[in-house]
């Protein structure tokens, strides 16, 4: 299972390269279900190790503690959050291109179901993790106002950045949002709970208006 911001094969790449991705994937996979089913503070290195088929040497080659894989994870779905913004059709509205971009993560959790769910409720849940979780959530706002803020053809200059900051701040509200309602309570039944699509359908029909009249904003 690859998980939301994980690790992709790309033909372009050398085998090394490959090579490298593949064991950065097991690794995360290995990490993020041990952490997620027994605990963070429960689970050392040499098991993460163990589970993906590892030395502890290894591991140390490709993260410097358990927090940095969760953090690692967590860049990746910025990063991914932010490409399908950039890649959404120039006609969408903000409101639109924005739900389709906080999507990306939100639709890979879905797809992986109960132990995706179980990685949610690991991060929300720990302090420390769920403290970087914020600080990512922070980054990934500059990062996508500084590309609605390309899309729109803002000049900023011109324009002190308040609409682009605020839009990119009310979509990830959003996106947090819906991921505190569907991990909420314990042996939620996925196929009875609420679904993140259709929750984030909410959210972004609270904020949609707001979105879409801002400057260069397309109706």
């Amino acid at each position: 299972m690859e998980y939301p911001g994980g690790v992709n094969s790309r033909p372009d790449l050398t085998l090394a390269q490959r090579k490298r991705q593949l064991v950065a994937g097991e690794l995360t996979e290995s990490a993020l279900q041990l952490l997620a089913r027994k605990g963070f503070d429960a689970v050392t290195i040499d098991e993460i190790a163990t589970a993906a088929g590892v030395s502890k040497r290894t591991f140390f080659r490709y993260f410097a503690s358990k927090e940095d894989v969760v953090v690692q994870f967590l860049a990746d779905m910025g990063t991914g959050i932010r490409a399908e913004l950039a890649a959404r059709p120039p006609e969408e509205p903000p409101s639109t291109a924005l739900r389709h971009a906080v999507w990306v993560p939100l639709g890979e959790c879905a797809d992986h179901g109960e132990r995706a769910l179980r990685v949610v409720r690991l991060i929300l849940r720990t302090p420390a993790l769920h403290a970087r979780f914020l600080e990512r959530q922070a980054q990934w706002r500059e990062d996508l106002a500084a590309e609605l803020a390309e899309r729109l053809g803002l000049d900023a200059d011109a324009d002190p950045g308040l609409y682009p900051r605020m839009a990119a701040g009310m979509a990830l509200n959003a996106f947090d949002a819906v991921l505190h309602r569907w991990s909420a309570g314990e042996g939620v039944v996925l196929d009875v709970a609420p679904a993140p699509d259709a929750l984030l359908d909410r959210a972004f029909a609270v904020i949609a208006p707001a979105l879409d009249a801002g400057p260069g904003a397309r109706a």
